[in-house]
């Protein structure tokens, strides 16, 4: 017989309705705690049937037994946060600021008043129940329509909203996080208000409509970072990010819009290890190469890097620490293989997966007229990519912009082989060879290397 190992984990408590397409609700909220780190434990107010499509019908769940749930709950289980979600009613909204009001742990509040639509959800006798709720509340997340139906104000810019915090922590919140989702504008700015301080956080609009679960998802990521011990400020920062990459990489299921991707950023953790190896593999076939791959290296070096299925930023993508060299015989890697260990590469390949998310692998390479010939005789497909007047690129000697990248393959219309920077005054000509899959990226080097030395 073995000995157990048990895991203790901090405790999050969910009080919200269930939904039956899982993503929202209940599910969201459970699915979203785990990935944080947390145990889960729920109250659940309301039993919806619904899908991605819509919902059907909502059955409360009597308060009595919303009350024995908590209790519960909070009697057995050393509760680090809880969030509360859909209540629905003045009854129900009532009971849970009851139970929540002299919880030992912080409450974050979501108020779910507003529907994407615009319709309002709640009666007015609901409405004016959630202030006593917001009162006991450590952090309050509405959208930019609950924040202008409980403080008369609409969040419309950065200012609005700052103001609209403001009269929420007035009310009786520690913090109030007034979310930019629902106001229109290419950059979604979300604001976290506090006693005489505010953080904006502002981030790009992501153009998709499988949104479903979004408020839910980050309530409950911040009551994961609250019972684990970030104060407010850490718990919305974490929080706000993880919601990014659920939302840039949401779930394709059901007939409707989709879901949020709950496990996104634990899935991208996960990946890491298995993308460095690969950048690995590539570099191993590199050197395998001998002495036809002194010709790929540019002065500056040559890198590969490869992301995750869900990365979002230079710092998280594998690649090699120090570059790969020349040597007499071949070349070799300076050192390991490491995330983070690129920059400029990193951002061209981003740039390329905000076109084409199955890209996932790219290697920089010299770029003259012979290297041209051979990319043309082993058929490839190239781009060539400038960036416009006025428009910032990387250091001299490296990179043009990400924008410049995202408009060429646009037009193109599909992923290239090789995307080639000509150069400009003082930069080197570079090019930066594609793939989806470290295999690929691989063949296409080496096959490279192999036509530039028979040429």
């Amino acid at each position: 017989m073995r000995t157990p190992a048990p895991d203790a984990r901090p405790v999050a408590l969910t009080v919200a309705g269930s939904d039956s397409g899982g993503g929202a609700g209940i599910q969201a909220d459970l699915k979203t705690m785990e990935a944080a780190g947390v145990f889960g434990t729920s109250v659940i107010t309301s039993v919806t049937a619904q899908n991605t499509r819509g919902v059907s019908s909502i059955h409360p769940v009597p308060t009595e037994e919303v009350r024995a749930q908590y209790e519960a709950v909070t009697e057995d289980f050393d509760v680090g946060a809880a969030k509360t979600g859909m209540l629905g009613t003045a009854e129900m909204v009532e009971t849970v600021t009851d139970c929540v009001a002299d919880a030992p742990f912080p409450v974050v509040v979501d108020p779910v008043m507003v529907a994407t639509s615009g319709d309002r959800l709640l009666d007015r006798d609901a409405e004016r129940a959630y202030e006593d709720l917001i009162a006991a509340s450590a952090v309050v997340t509405p959208n930019a329509d609950e924040a202008a139906v409980l403080t008369d104000t609409e969040p419309t810019d950065e200012s609005a909203a700052r103001e609209a915090g403001a009269a929420l922590v007035e009310m009786g919140a520690e913090a109030a996080l007034v979310k930019g989702g629902h106001a229109p504008g290419e950059e979604v700015l979300d604001v976290l208000v506090t006693e005489g301080s505010h953080v904006s956080f502002a981030h790009e609009r992501v153009d998709t409509d499988a949104t479903h679960g979004s408020g839910c998802t980050l309530s409950s990521a911040i009551a994961a970072n609250l019972a684990r011990g970030m104060d407010a400020t850490a718990a919305v920062d974490s929080a706000v990010a993880s919601l990014q990459r659920a939302i840039r990489y949401p779930l394709d299921v059901g007939e409707g819009p989709g879901s949020v991707h709950h496990l996104a950023t634990i899935r991208h953790r996960a990946a890491r290890t298995e993308a460095v190896e690969a950048v690995e593999g590539v570099v191993d076939e590199l050197v395998g190469a001998g002495a036809g791959a002194r010709a790929l290296v540019p002065e500056v070096g040559l890198n590969v890097v490869g992301a995750t299925p869900y990365a979002e930023r230079p710092d998280e993508l594998a690649a090699v620490e120090g570059r790969i060299a020349r040597t007499k015989s071949g070349v070799r890697p300076n050192r390991g293989v490491r995330v983070g260990a690129s920059s400029h590469l990193a951002a061209f390949l981003l740039a390329v997966r905000e076109v084409d998310s199955t890209a996932r692998f790219a290697a920089n390479c010299r770029f003259d007229d012979d290297v041209a010939d051979a990319m043309g005789s082993l058929g490839w497909s190239v781009a060539r990519v400038e960036s416009a007047d006025g428009e910032e690129s990387g250091p001299e000697t490296e990179s043009v912009s990400r924008g410049a990248v995202r408009r060429t393959l646009e037009s193109e219309g599909e992923t290239p082989a090789a995307v080639v920077d000509g150069g400009a005054v003082g930069r080197e000509p570079l090019a930066r060879v594609v793939a989806a899959d470290a295999g690929t990226l691989a063949e296409r080097l080496t096959s490279l290397a192999a036509e530039l030395e028979s040429a």
